[in-house]
């Protein structure tokens, strides 16, 4: 709420600046008569304009570095959650004693590919992903994508947890 506020104000402060300038120059260029006003005065609306220009451009610039700060923590976040998955992945892996050949099917079948897709990416027949598909579904003890999906957010889900849990500590705890 604060920054939405902060980015309206700053949008206030230029457009008011900005208009100033744009209306001056409008009414000379188009000959449009006004009510002269002393010159300290103009001077002084003048100075306010410029300020407020200036104003919202290290407004501007502040929400900018802001910005690229969070983008930079979600990337990182990002690659943290990346890597956590691939972890799962390769444990789980190991753990059902896939073949080199049948984890890069499981990887595929895990992004989303069809078996016809799987099979064009390896250059294999699509009766040769279906065996192993068939094969990482027996190994792992699941009927099918849907299930094998569900093993591996089931444990990213738990391994979240438990790091909140850790975080919290055991006085924070219900």
């Amino acid at each position: 709420m604060k920054l939405k506020l902060l980015i309206v104000v700053m949008v206030l402060v230029q457009a008011v600046g900005g208009l100033f300038f744009i209306s001056d120059i409008a009414m000379s260029a188009l000959g449009i008569a006004r009510q002269p006003i002393d010159w300290r005065l103009r001077e002084f609306m003048e100075i306010g304009a410029a300020v407020a220009l200036l104003i919202g451009l290290v407004m501007s610039g502040a929400l900018l570095v802001q910005s690229q700060r969070r983008l930079g923590r979600a990337e990182a976040q990002l690659r943290r959650a990346s890597s956590a998955f691939m972890e799962v992945l390769e444990s789980h892996f190991a753990q059902w004693g896939l073949t080199p050949a049948e984890r890069d099917v499981a990887f595929f079948l895990l992004k989303g590919f069809s078996t016809a897709e799987i099979a064009a990416f390896r250059k294999t027949s699509e009766g040769t992903v279906k065996a192993q598909t068939n094969a990482i579904y027996r190994k792992a003890g699941v009927s099918g994508r849907g299930q094998l999906m569900s093993v591996f957010i089931d444990d990213l889900l738990a391994d979240d947890q438990r790091g909140r849990d850790k975080a919290e500590g055991p006085e924070t705890r219900d």
